[in-house]
C-alpha cells in the first residue's frame, strides 16, 4: 500500500473485515480455492490481499501476479476500444449496424419455429451501434439452460460462439446473418454476443485484428503487461486453475491451467469473454476509467466519453427490471441501468445495495467482479476462479463491508 487508508478517508481496521470474511466464509471451508481483492480510493491502493490457492491439484499458493480468466470483464475493454474509434470519427452511435456489416441489412425478428424453419416479422427499426454496446440489439448468447430459446439452439447448431475454434469474428457475423433476432432492437435488453460483434467492428474500422488493436492502443499504453487472449508458455506457472461447484458443494476442476485452450494461439478473439488478466493490470484499466480516460499521462478516452458510456442507455431511462428479457447476466435488475459496456446504478435504494448513483460495474463467468464509484473515487476488484458467477454474492457482501469503511 502506498498510503495508509485513513489518508484517503478509509478505516484500516474496518477494511481488515474483508480478509476475515473471505477467509472464514470461503477459503477455510473450501467454497473457493483462493481469491485476490483490491480497494483503491483517490488513486491510491489502500487494501490488497491474496488468499488461498491458485491451483489445488498442484498445491500452489495464489500470488500477487496470478493470471485469471476474466471472461465478461473483457467486455468493458472491448467497449473502450470501440469508443476510442468513435472519438476518431469512425462511426456514430446511431449508425445502423448494417452500414458496417452489410449482410445484416435485412435481419428479421423471430416469431415461431425451429432452425432452419423460422417464422419472422420485420424489425421495428434497424439495429444501431449503441444497441450493440448496450445489449439492446436483439442478439442472444446461445447458452444451454432452462431459459434456452429456439435461437439459442440455433446458435449452438451453427456454432456461432466459437471461442477456441479456428473460426474468426468474420465467421461469427456471417453465421449470425443466417438467423433472426430475438426481439426488435431497442425494445428489450438481453445479455448476448453483442460485445463480440463490437470487437468485429473494432477490426473492420481499424483495419487491425482485435488482439493487435488491444495491444497497441490499450495494453501497452496502460502497462497491462499480462492481459491478452493467450497465456505465454513461460508464464503458465502463474495461471490459476478454474473450478466449478459439484452438487455436493465440493470443487471440481473446470479448466486445467496446463492444458487450457488459453495456452494455444487464437483466431477467434472474443471481445465478449476471451481475455486473461491480473489484478495489477485490471486495476490500471479501472483507474484509467475513474480518472476520466487517462493514466500516468496516457489518455485513451476523453472524460465526457467516459461519462456518456457510464450513463443509463436503456430505452426511455428504464431499468433492467423493465427491459431485461431473461435473468442471465452479471447483475441484479432492480434500480440498475445499462450503459455502453457497463451496468450502472440508477438508485441504490431500489437496488437495495449500499453505494452511489452513477456507480458502474461488471463481472465475469468465473466470479470475477469490479466496480467503480466516481462519487467516492473508489475502485474495487475481486478475482477468483469459480463457475458459475452467480454461486456467491461477492459483490453485495464486499459492498456491505467496504462502504461502511469510508469515514470522511
Amino acid at each position: 500500500m502506498a498510503v495508509k487508508p485513513e489518508q484517503v478517508g478509509l478505516s484500516e481496521e474496518r477494511l481488515t473485515r474483508i480478509t476475515s470474511h473471505l477467509q472464514r466464509r470461503y477459503i477455510t471451508p473450501q467454497k473457493i480455492m483462493g481469491c485476490s481483492t483490491l480497494v483503491a480510493r483517490r488513486g491510491e491502493i489502500v487494501y490488497r490481499t491474496d488468499l488461498g490457492k491458485m491451483d489445488i491439484e498442484r498445491d500452489k499458493e495464489l500470488a500477487a501476479d496470478t493470471i485469471f480468466r476474466i471472461y465478461s470483464m473483457s467486455k468493458p475493454i472491448t467497449s473502450v476500444a470501440l469508443m476510442m474509434l468513435y472519438e476518431q470519427g469512425h462511426f456514430q452511435l446511431a449508425d445502423p449496424v448494417y452500414k458496417y456489416i452489410p449482410q445484416w441489412r435485412d435481419l428479421q425478428v423471430y416469431t415461431a419455429g425451429e432452425y432452419p424453419d423460422f417464422q419472422t416479422r420485420p424489425v421495428t427499426r434497424h439495429m444501431t451501434v449503441r444497441d450493440l454496446l448496450s445489449h439492446q440489439a436483439g442478439l442472444t448468447y446461445g447458452f444451454e439452460g432452462p431459459e434456452q430459446s429456439a435461437l439459442d439452439t440455433a446458435y449452438q447448431k451453427l456454432k456461432v460462439h466459437t471461442s477456441g475454434s479456428e473460426d474468426t469474428l468474420q465467421d461469427m457475423v456471417d453465421k449470425m446473418a443466417r438467423l433472426p433476432l430475438e426481439y426488435s432492437p431497442g425494445t428489450a435488453w438481453k445479455y448476448s454476443m453483442a460485445t463480440d460483434v463490437c470487437g468485429y467492428l473494432v477490426e473492420i474500422l481499424s483495419g487491425m485484428t482485435l488482439t493487435e488493436f488491444f495491444r497497441q492502443n490499450i495494453f501497452e499504453p496502460l502497462g497491462m503487461v499480462d492481459t491478452g487472449f493467450t497465456v505465454p508458455s513461460d508464464q503458465v506457472h502463474r495461471f490459476a486453475a478454474n473450478y466449478h461447484r459439484r452438487s455436493d458443494k465440493t470443487l471440481a476442476l473446470e479448466d486445467d491451467p496446463e492444458t487450457s485452450k488459453y495456452l494455444k494461439p487464437q483466431t477467434f478473439f472474443s471481445g465478449g469473454g476471451g481475455l486473461v488478466s491480473t489484478m495489477t493490470d485490471y486495476y490500471r484499466f479501472c483507474q484509467m476509467l475513474l480518472n476520466g480516460g487517462e493514466l500516468d499521462g496516457r489518455r485513451l478516452l476523453g472524460p465526457r466519453t467516459i461519462a456518456l458510456m457510464t450513463r443509463n442507455h436503456l430505452t426511455d431511462g428504464k431499468d433492467l427490471t423493465q427491459m431485461a428479457q431473461d435473468g442471465f447476466s452479471e447483475t441484479t435488475n432492480d434500480g440498475i441501468g445499462f450503459g455502453l459496456g457497463f451496468a450502472s446504478v440508477i438508485d441504490p435504494v431500489i437496488a437495495q445495495a449500499i453505494g452511489s448513483p452513477g456507480e458502474y460495474y461488471w463481472g465475469g463467468a468465473a466470479s470475477t467482479i469490479f466496480w467503480i464509484d466516481p462519487t467516492e473515487e473508489l475502485v474495487v476488484i475481486h478475482m477468483t476462479q469459480l463457475m458459475p458467477s452467480g454461486t456467491f454474492n461477492f459483490r453485495g457482501q464486499l459492498k456491505s463491508i467496504i462502504y461502511p469503511a469510508i469515514i470522511d
